[in-house]
């Protein structure tokens, strides 16, 4: 069923009940066995992140600002994947390609939160990479746990602030029974293509969006990161400035990891129309799983006290075995 909406002229303006996904251009003979390496990506993203919470939470030397900041870093990965799995594993395990308007407008609402605050969340980890450098004497002072609940819920209130005007937008457009999406989720570039309605508003709003965060963020971590190599470069011994930029060495693996795909995928859309639909499908994937996937495996190797953690943790499960 759709809903209808009268307008002055006498037509009629249709509201989908539901939107359909696409998936994988061209593969869906073989939806199957691509199910197999999603599932094993999401295992791997809950079991990673997961895990890193956990350490984090049960062992009292990593209650340090740095290791809060990877803890909220490890809660909107899984945010993130949580948001994008009912709608991909529908598709490719069960054939389910429909989903609701309500549902389809909460799952963007949503995705793109998390992913903001997925920016803010490694802004903030460059602040406190800055601080442990420049002033190490007083780091747990400045980053008490109140500042940091302080910055966790300012990021937190600023994505979705920010996404409600987007949300409340689209809701009220008509589609006139355009309702197919692009993907296997829904993406608000995706949705504010289908409307038949002036949709510049969304765009400029949207526009706002990605250059109030992701851009602002993008610039602020530069600058931070400009002060760093300053600092690290004013230490005196060789050996002291490679400790120092050694802590630095996951973060910008993080951010890199984020930026990249996210860049990638922008310019495709902006330069890349022509290119073949399975590529952008491709990007568009790895942009949401490629920083959740490997952003726990990165710390987990990279982070001598994170991987102690682990281990010793492995060990005392394998003791009470």
């Amino acid at each position: 069923m759709e809903s209808r909406h009268d307008i002055s002229n006498g037509s009629i303006e249709f509201t989908p009940a539901t939107f359909t996904l696409a998936g994988i251009p061209g593969l869906k003979t073989k939806y199957i066995w691509i199910s197999i390496p999603f599932c094993l990506i999401y295992i791997i993203i809950f079991i990673g992140n997961g895990t890193i919470l956990h350490i984090i939470r049960i062992e009292s030397a990593l209650h340090q600002p740095m290791y809060f900041f990877l803890a909220m870093l490890a809660f909107v990965e899984l945010g993130v994947s949580a948001s994008t799995m009912p709608t991909v594993l529908g598709i490719f395990l069960f054939g389910i390609y429909n989903i609701s308007f309500g549902g389809c407008l909460f799952q963007m609402f949503s995705m793109h939160s998390f992913t903001l605050m997925e920016s803010g969340v490694l802004l903030a980890m460059s602040i406190d990479r800055f601080v442990a450098i420049y002033s190490p004497l007083r780091y747990t002072t400045i980053l008490t746990i109140p500042r940091i609940t302080g910055m966790g819920t300012t990021i937190a209130l600023r994505s979705m602030i920010l996404m409600f005007p987007l949300l409340f937008l689209l809701k009220d457009l008509p589609f006139c029974g355009h309702n197919t999406l692009t993907h296997s989720y829904c993406l608000h570039s995706d949705l504010i293509k289908l409307p038949c309605a002036d949709t510049r508003l969304n765009s400029i709003l949207g526009l706002f969006v990605i250059t109030s965060t992701f851009g602002m963020d993008s610039l602020l971590i530069m600058i931070s990161y400009m002060l760093i190599l300053h600092t690290v470069l004013g230490i005196a011994s060789g050996a002291g400035r490679w400790r120092a930029f050694n802590t630095c060495v996951s973060h910008i693996c993080a951010v890199l990891v984020y930026y990249v795909p996210m860049i990638s995928l922008s310019l495709l859309h902006r330069f890349g129309r022509h290119l073949p639909p399975l590529l952008q499908t491709v990007m568009a994937n790895a942009y949401l799983f490629f920083p959740p996937l490997v952003n726990p495996i990165v710390y987990s190797m990279k982070t001598k006290e994170i991987r102690n953690s682990i281990l010793r943790t492995l060990s005392r499960k394998r003791g009470e075995i």
